[in-house]
């Protein structure tokens, strides 16, 4: 099969290489899926888990990327809950081999069914950011219907999904960015934008949640604005400034099919518009990945026409 693949840390995306692999076989509980699309993180090759086991122990040559949709063609023992020919989409265990190959091999409960009239590209473009943006608000934020949130990064692939669901949940939605991206934030469904460019942080008053896709001087100065009983929630590592009168919550997204099975029948019925950047066929995913540009939404790697 065609794979990407890193082999090291240093040469990040410039590093990486189309080759031939041997498919993968499916272990205990595992399925083996031929995957159709799959989604890909700027961030993943600084993440440890791209290029070592949990032990430590160097796993490269390594295939990154992991979100996915595609379809069940095999099952490992023990497997339950899928079947060969379903459509699936999830998000697979950092620690594994991803999705920018052929086909892959995933604990099968890190995928959720994919109904037949949700397209691949859609699929695979909403487990790390429909995840991430459920867990914070639900999970680690615990919104309640007229809280106001601050979601940071409001025109990308997370904060795109913060606002949509938290307008859902029927709060009241601040998204901060650039000032080009102002159309797009409002456009996604928040009440207020706000250019961090230009644009006062302090003006804004107290929120009861923040999720923080951003961190460093944006993070600290925000965590002033939290209410008391307020959260702030961040997915780019330990948060450092602390709310007085509230909690501060980071965490790392985790596979759910329950949550998965949520978020795409939002999509299914067009509550939940997904923030698609760059489509590109798994031959031109190295050079488009490898491009400079800003990008304006979620990258997808279309594996199979």
């Amino acid at each position: 099969m065609k794979a990407i693949i890193v082999k090291d840390a240093a040469a990040g995306i410039a590093g990486m290489k189309l080759v031939e692999r041997p498919e993968p076989q499916a272990a205990i509980n595992d399925v083996v899926v031929r995957v159709h699309s799959a989604g890909f993180v700027g961030t993943e090759l600084e993440w440890p888990s791209t290029w070592a086991d949990r032990l430590g122990r160097d796993r490269t040559p390594s295939v990154p990327g992991h979100e996915l949709a595609g379809v069940v063609t095999a099952l490992g023992y023990g497997t339950t809950g899928l079947s060969i020919g379903q459509r699936v989409f999830g998000l697979s265990d950092w620690y594994r081999d991803g999705a920018l190959a052929e086909y892959m091999a995933i604990e099968a409960r890190n995928l959720a069914p994919l109904p037949g009239d949700v397209d691949f590209t859609v699929g695979a473009s909403l487990p790390v950011s429909g995840l991430t943006a459920w867990q914070g608000l639900f999970q680690h934020g615990r919104l309640q219907a007229g809280q106001t949130v601050l979601a940071h990064g409001a025109a990308g692939a997370v904060g795109s999904i913060v606002t949509q669901l938290a307008q859902e949940a029927g709060a009241w939605v601040i998204g901060t960015g650039r000032a080009a991206d102002r159309k797009k934030v409002l456009d996604f469904g928040a009440n207020e934008f706000v250019d961090l460019q230009t644009d006062k942080l302090e003006d804004i008053g107290g929120v009861d949640l923040i999720f923080d896709v951003i961190g460093g001087e944006i993070a600290k100065r925000s965590a002033a604005l939290i209410r008391p009983g307020g959260i702030l929630v961040s997915v780019v590592g330990p948060v450092e400034a602390r709310p007085m009168n509230g909690t501060a919550v980071d965490f790392v997204v985790e596979a759910d099919r329950a949550q998965l099975t949520e978020i795409v029948q939002r999509a299914r019925d067009g509550r939940l518009r997904t923030n698609i950047g760059d489509v590109t066929p798994l031959d031109e995913a190295i050079a488009t990945l490898s491009s400079s540009r800003r990008a304006k939404g979620k990258t997808i790697i279309r594996v199979r026409p």
